[in-house]
């Protein structure tokens, strides 16, 4: 688990647009009542999204209304926070191909927890796969030189043509971004790849993507969670793990990242540890001096993002309870094509 010490450093900031152009974006409801959802992916022919929640990955057919099954289930628990305290365990997701879902674990203990692959089908199943049912179980990265109390908290997931990048949150002073090469269509080996912490010195490397052309990997280091405005983007090289430039954004916790397949424009998430009320989602525009965050639209506790073939933008909400509520506030949204 992450600990809440100041970091160090700070790089150039060159503005955060606190006035929004986007007053006429809205958010909609796609499904309610979900449990810590923490990533989300979508399969580029079915449309199915593919949604991490704490106790299970659900498949949403993104009908009206949506209709969501149990793809995988029975993954065991874990705590997240020192104040509040979540519940977690599925956390990243993405599709390897068109039959494989790649899921990055966060239930159990760091230098236990693996990147689980699991094989699916056009359709939903008629029953769950279990979660120690996995077609590959890449780790578990124990103790050792790269990795002083081994790797857990598999955040986030980026897939490129010759390998997949997964964020971790292991060893503080590391900050690993972790890699598996894709060898005939299935994973290899899981490796640490890039140590983030000693090229940027922030924490904390959450959200993760591949740029649209595949030349470079993007990650957002969230940063100390009890530090406003430390959320840094990183670009390196996905071949050599190079650092090719790094900026400040004033964002307060960088969760996730996207590309609009339409436009091209890169989008990321804010979780705002700090405070929650600041979240939302935000345009980065992104020059050779800095970036620019402009706010598109307050979320409550975003966590995770994709977009589909079409430009529509789904979006994980931790969300908030009612005081007294037993039921969980978490929500998948909607934004349409347009961004």
């Amino acid at each position: 688990m992450r600990r809440l010490v100041p970091s160090a450093g700070a790089l150039l900031l060159t503005g955060l647009s606190t006035v929004s152009a986007f007053a006429q974006v809205k958010a909609v409801p796609v499904l309610e009542g979900l449990d810590n959802p923490s990533g989300v992916a979508i399969h580029a022919k079915t449309g199915h999204l593919f949604v991490a929640t704490h106790p299970a990955v659900l498949r949403v057919a993104p009908t009206t209304p949506a209709k969501s099954f149990v793809e995988v289930d029975a993954f065991k628990t874990d705590v997240y926070g020192k104040g509040p305290k979540y519940d977690i365990g599925p956390l990243g997701v993405a599709l390897l191909g068109d039959e494989h879902l790649i899921v990055g674990d966060g239930s159990l203990a760091d230098a236990a927890e693996l990147v689980r692959v699991f094989k699916i089908n056009a359709n939903p199943p008629a029953q769950p796969t279990a979660a120690d049912n996995a077609a590959f179980k890449l780790g578990p990265i124990g103790p050792g030189e790269a990795s002083a109390k081994g790797e857990g908290n598999f955040y986030a997931i980026a897939v490129g043509p010759k390998a997949f990048y997964i964020t971790a949150n292991g060893d503080d002073t590391k900050g690993w971004v972790l890699k598996a090469d894709i060898v005939d269509g299935k994973p290899g080996k899981l490796v640490p790849f890039i140590a983030t912490k000693p090229l940027v010195n922030v924490d904390a490397p959450v959200a993760i993507t591949m740029s649209p052309d595949n030349k470079q990997l993007v990650v957002g280091q969230m940063g100390e969670v009890n530090m406003a405005g430390d959320s840094q983007l990183s670009f390196y090289d996905p071949e050599t793990g190079k650092l090719i430039k790094n900026h400040a954004t004033g964002l307060n916790d960088i969760a996730g990242l996207a590309y609009s397949p339409k436009t091209g424009k890169l989008y990321a998430v804010d979780y705002s540890w700090v405070d929650t009320k600041n979240g939302g989602l935000f345009r980065l525009d992104v020059t050779d001096s800095g970036v620019k965050a402009e706010k598109i639209v307050s979320l409550d506790k975003p966590t995770a993002m994709a977009f589909d073939k079409d430009g529509n933008l789904y979006i994980t909400e931790f969300g908030t309870a009612a005081e007294g509520s037993k039921t969980a506030p978490g929500r998948l949204v909607k934004i349409a094509a347009g961004l």
